[in-house]
């Protein structure tokens, strides 16, 4: 089984300098060169104190200057947001630089705010962000690239640097049954959201596995991360406590924008994290109590094994992205969980 770390540079009420909680981060990612994690996956948002982190790619180069082992994901490059060369380029650069260390993860985005400011339509979102899949792809593989797109034409352009690795491992973020579809069928990997419950992760990789062997492609020797929040403490309560306040600051500073996104791209199939949230927000109960109980990962070490094995044989799971609400929980996470799996 394989581990990675969802890497989120939050800013809650920017209470202490900026640099400190990059410093902090970089702390992490030299402690997981060490003991035995995959990959962190470093997450792109705009505009936003919830992950002040514009640059994946920039950022990416840095930790690959401070870590010899660990492979460097995007989750995601914002595909969309992108001049797909531009993009192309810059990914081919850092897997140069890394020596082969990339793991590439691609998304559309979701966030109005995000989509207003690039000018892009959110109508034209999903499009945007299949297009520019595509040409990055053949941008890496053809000596002189040609493209003529809904978006982009391109006429024998040599895009350079290649990547270092031939190929560089891909994965597209996908939500909905429409994207994961649209996935399977181009034989794309994909990766697993952090905001839907379990059985809703175990449906949409049911899902996505039989339209992938439905086009001729085979699930064997693929990982798909999966995304889950991460809260620990020494008892159960402590770990709630985590919990409710990495919940709390999620739904206040990034999960309700995606009604935003939804309410606005007309015409686009609603997703399933939005579908979740949706629920969470018209329930009568407390819905940052249900995003503990059903979607994150919470608990004393010996809970979160044993939530971790349970999901190994129901959903199934064979490569956990741990996104820690507290530094303590990726400590403990490390220190008592980890080698449990190793």
């Amino acid at each position: 089984m394989k581990f990675g770390v969802l890497q989120f540079f939050s800013w809650p009420g920017r209470r202490v300098p900026l640099a400190t909680v990059y410093e902090r981060a970089f702390q992490r990612m030299e402690i997981m060169d060490k003991t035995g994690y995959d990959a962190v996956w470093l997450a792109e948002h705009h505009f936003s104190t919830y992950s002040v982190c514009p640059s994946v790619h920039l950022m990416g180069t840095h930790i690959a200057a401070r870590t010899e082992n660990l492979r460097v994901g995007t989750a995601v490059s914002l595909a969309s947001f992108y001049h797909p060369l531009r993009l192309a380029e810059e990914v081919a650069l850092l897997d140069n630089i890394s020596g082969g260390r990339v793991n590439w993860g691609a998304g559309r985005g979701f966030d109005a705010t995000e989509h207003k400011i690039f000018g892009v339509e959110p109508k034209e979102s999903y499009p945007r962000f299949r297009e520019a899949v595509d040409i990055v792809l053949k941008a890496w593989g053809d000596d002189k690239l040609n493209h003529q797109g809904e978006f982009w034409q391109f006429e024998d352009v040599e895009v350079l640097p290649k990547p270092l690795q031939d190929p560089i491992p891909v994965w597209l973020a996908a939500t909905s049954l429409e994207a994961l579809e649209w996935t399977a069928q181009r034989g794309h990997s994909i990766m697993m959201d952090p905001h839907a419950t379990h059985p809703e992760i175990a449906k949409k990789r049911t899902f996505y596995k039989e339209a992938l062997e439905g086009a001729g492609y085979s699930m064997a020797g693929r990982d798909i991360p999966m995304a889950r929040t991460l809260a620990m403490g020494a008892t159960q309560k402590e770990a709630e406590d985590v919990g409710r306040a990495g919940a709390e600051f999620m739904f206040g500073s990034y999960l309700r924008k995606k009604e935003n996104i939804r309410s606005t791209a007309a015409g686009a199939q609603k997703t399933v994290q939005v579908e979740a949230l949706d629920q969470s927000l018209r329930d009568n109960d407390d819905p940052v109590a249900r995003y503990i109980n059903e979607i994150a990962i919470c608990g004393t070490p010996e809970k979160v094994i044993a939530d971790i094995e349970e999901m190994q044989e129901t959903l199934p799971l064979e490569y956990l992205m741990i996104a820690p609400l507290s530094h303590a929980s990726f400590v403990m996470f490390t220190e008592k969980v980890l080698p449990h799996f190793l």
